[in-house]
């Protein structure tokens, strides 16, 4: 069957896609909840005066803000009512996994099956407004100090302001958290995932734009400017490259007597893909950095001495800052990839329908030798996304090159698209499995 299923795969004809309604409606549907969050990344916030946020926002561009604003695409800068983006989300799923796996009651919740998901899920929820809470109220006081030369960036600061900027800022998160939750059902691909690339990608001709332009006025040379490009050409060949690398570990069956028949006997292959946590590492550790530094990032100017200093400590290329993102990488790869594969399942399930590892007993031998095959793999995938997502430290501290010519960017850009294209492919050939299955009915019915 696995075979078959390649092969139909490999000769897969896309003029099928005009057949597929199914699927067309599913794109037709993510197409318009991006559309959607792309539009509400121009209402911005009311009381702000946005000339005053552009000029803050152009000296802290090379700082921990303009990360913010890549993820969040373009919308903090312009302090719209999707400033916050996912984010919150984000973090409050990181606590609520964490939790997960310390919490017995949890813990317990969580095998309950879809019921304990659904409670989980709200839990997740609750943290999201805590948290976009008290983001949102930093932000309003951290807009409040504000200034420039055109004067303050708040109109008439007070408590109405600061009430509006938090009810505007937790409602426009708390929207995106339900718009992506409705792309994941309704539409195709991972609906948090799309909201973060489309994001990026939005912004991607503009910061293209602004890099040629540094290379004419002679802030960038022009030798580097190649140089980048064909850097950008090599990491999205390596990140392809590496997200489809697996180990593919060979599963045996024995053979079995039923009646008068020998049945099994078949080999497969259990895959385990190199870097099994994906892309969520590098936004797990830019989400618990970003959480405590935003507040940090608007009032730096006006706060107290030793808030400076942390700051400074935490601001981009220092190494303080890259120390903790990389270990936060290398942690949440390992963590992550615990949580979405279990050697001990693993190794359960294949007892229980007679598979084996050739030259390992099973049962617990061979959760052990899973375990230890995975960890191998887990540290050549967290070091693959510790160096992929430091690149931009470097270009950004050595040359000041856009955020969006980074190695965490592409890494969001190029495993989000094959994530999407390969669930695309999987809903045609399904498509083209129930057509099968239509025409070999018809055939029965007229013999």
């Amino acid at each position: 069957m696995a075979s078959a299923a390649e092969q139909l795969a490999a000769n897969m004809n896309w003029s099928a896609f005009g057949k597929a309604t199914e699927l067309k409606q599913r794109l037709w549907f993510t197409l318009g909840a991006l559309i959607v969050y792309r539009l509400g990344t121009y209402i911005p916030v009311p009381g702000i005066d946005p000339t005053v946020l552009k000029d803050v926002f152009e000296q802290n561009a090379g700082g921990i803000l303009g990360m913010f604003d890549m993820f969040a695409g373009g919308a903090l800068g312009r302090m719209t009512i999707f400033a916050l983006n996912i984010m919150p989300y984000i973090s409050a799923s990181i606590i609520m996994q964490l939790l997960t796996s310390v919490n017995p009651t949890l813990e317990a919740m969580k095998k309950e099956g879809e019921s304990g998901r659904k409670k989980i899920n709200q839990y997740t929820r609750y943290g999201t407004v805590l948290i976009c809470a008290l983001q949102a109220y930093g932000i309003s006081t951290g807009l409040e100090g504000m200034a420039s030369s055109a004067g303050p960036a708040v109109t008439d600061p007070g408590w109405f302001f600061r009430f509006t900027t938090v009810i505007t800022l937790v409602g426009g998160t708390m929207f995106l958290m339900w718009l992506g939750e409705q792309v994941t059902a309704r539409g195709v691909g991972n609906g948090i995932s799309l909201i973060i690339f489309a994001g990026i990608v939005a912004n991607l001709p503009s910061a293209l734009a602004g890099m040629l332009e540094m290379g004419r006025t002679g802030a960038l040379p022009t030798l580097l400017i190649i140089v980048l490009l064909f850097l950008s050409v090599a990491v999205i060949y390596g990140i392809v490259f590496v997200e489809r690398a697996q180990r593919r570990i060979i599963i045996q069956y024995p053979k079995r007597q039923q009646g008068n028949k020998m049945t099994g006997g078949d080999s497969s292959h259990l895959p385990l893909k190199i870097n099994t946590a994906g892309v969520i590492p590098p936004i797990f550790a830019s989400s618990i950095l970003l959480m405590p530094i935003t507040v940090i990032g608007f009032s730096a100017g006006t706060g107290p001495e030793w808030l400076q200093t942390v700051a400074q400590l935490l601001g981009r290329g220092q190494p303080v800052y890259i120390l903790l993102y990389s270990s936060l990488i290398a942690f949440f790869a390992f963590f992550y990839t615990a949580i979405v594969f279990n050697p001990a399942e693993t190794a359960d399930n294949l007892k229980k329908y007679g598979g084996f590892v050739p030259g390992i007993r099973p049962g617990k031998n061979t959760a052990e030798y899973l375990d230890k095959i995975l960890s191998r793999l887990t540290v050549i995938g967290a070091s693959y996304l510790v160096l992929i997502c430091l690149l931009p430290e470097l270009l950004i501290s050595q040359w000041a090159v856009p955020f969006y010519f980074g190695g965490t960017s592409l890494l969001i850009v190029v495993t989000v698209t094959m994530d999407t294209v390969a669930q695309i492919q999987s809903h045609m050939l399904a498509h083209q499995y129930e057509g099968l299955i239509k025409k070999a009915k018809l055939r029965g019915r007229n013999r």
